[in-house]
């Protein structure tokens, strides 16, 4: 008898965790997409957030977070190609890249730090100005250059990079 009550209790436990459970499907597939579809360049929001396991199961301040280390990944980048091309620019455009030097080291110690703060107090009107202000930069940087710059590729980036990070976090108003 108790092994018979024993075991309807098992199947009855059982029974009501499957009934009860939802399956676990990846949230990157939904809200990543719902949330890109509201950004200027989806494709590439998309692109970007999948690229990092935690988006599957962040919400759209996660995803902002995300999008703020996509951000300081890509102004990296760009810091590296400026100190690599210290010793080899014309003298004519030195300034011109020292002046960007000025603007990504802006994006690195203020913007990427503000955003994160705003996004992580719940803040998001911060993180949509740093965002903003990180675009700004990169521009910036590029019309610097007379003629054509040496950082095009990485100011695009980081520009289109910051302008789908201010996309999200204007969700979050």
């Amino acid at each position: 008898m108790l092994k018979s009550l024993t075991l309807l209790v098992l199947i009855l436990c059982t029974t009501l965790v499957v009934t009860h459970s939802r399956v676990i499907e990846p949230n990157d597939a939904n809200t990543v997409r719902q949330t890109c579809s509201k950004t200027p360049n989806s494709a590439l929001c998309i692109q970007y957030l999948n690229a990092d396991p935690k988006s599957s199961t962040a919400d759209v301040n996660g995803l902002a977070l995300i999008m703020v280390n996509v951000i300081k990944s890509k102004a990296n980048i760009a810091v590296n190609k400026i100190n690599q091309l210290k010793g080899s620019i014309p003298p004519a455009q030195k300034v011109a890249l020292k002046s960007c030097a000025d603007k990504y080291n802006a994006i690195l110690v203020a913007d990427v730090p503000q955003a994160t703060e705003a996004l992580q107090k719940g803040d998001p009107k911060f993180a949509v100005d740093a965002a903003n202000d990180a675009a700004i930069e990169a521009n910036g940087c590029e019309n610097g250059f007379s003629g054509k710059s040496p950082l095009t590729a990485e100011n695009n980036v980081v520009r289109d990079a910051s302008t789908i990070t201010s996309a999200i976090c204007r969700l979050l108003l």
